[in-house]
């Protein structure tokens, strides 16, 4: 259905308030930025699939590095991702058997766990780094002009709702 021109009546199913339909303006605004999102997206995983990492491999490594002793719970490191425990449990465990992580008791809580990076994740980590910043740079960065780049960073902090923009998000 067309957001700015529907066919249906003025409300929403269900409902008895009226639908404040998208503009035209409006309308193209969201679709061009659901496609940048995806072409940036795309074309960075692509990148990291070249390197033998998913998108959410480098997530999780390049999150738990931020922490000194590259040590996080499984809660806050779900939370930070945005993620649900139980999805990034699954994800752990791929990434356990892999020798990326390991899953240490938290002795904070007796039901958690602790993800931790293991010194082959390092190693992973700190030799895809520099291809995906370039990866970034190609998709992202270089494609702006800094009063551009500056632009975007002041409406993401806006909609990401943090003061200091989205937590724990990294290139």
């Amino acid at each position: 259905m067309n957001e700015a021109n529907p066919h249906e009546a003025g409300s929403r199913a269900g409902t008895d308030s009226p639908t404040d339909w998208l503009t035209p303006d409006e309308e193209h605004s969201w679709r061009a930025y659901l496609r940048m999102v995806t072409a940036v997206q795309v074309g960075t995983a692509q990148d990291l699939a070249e390197l033998g990492l998913s998108e959410p491999d480098y997530e999780v490594l390049s999150t738990l590095s931020e922490r000194e002793d590259g040590t996080s719970t499984l809660h806050e490191q779900a939370t930070k991702m945005g993620w649900s425990r139980s999805r990034l449990s699954r994800h752990a465990s791929r990434m356990e058997a892999r020798g990326l992580i390991r899953r240490a008791p938290d002795p904070a809580d007796g039901r958690g766990c602790l993800l931790v990076l293991t010194p082959a994740g390092w190693d992973v980590l700190r030799d895809a780094a520099p291809s995906h910043v370039a990866s970034v740079r190609r998709h992202f960065v270089d494609r702006l002009t800094s009063d551009e780049l500056a632009a975007l960073g002041r409406i993401a902090q806006k909609l990401s709702g943090a003061p200091g923009g989205a937590p724990g998000m990294r290139p």
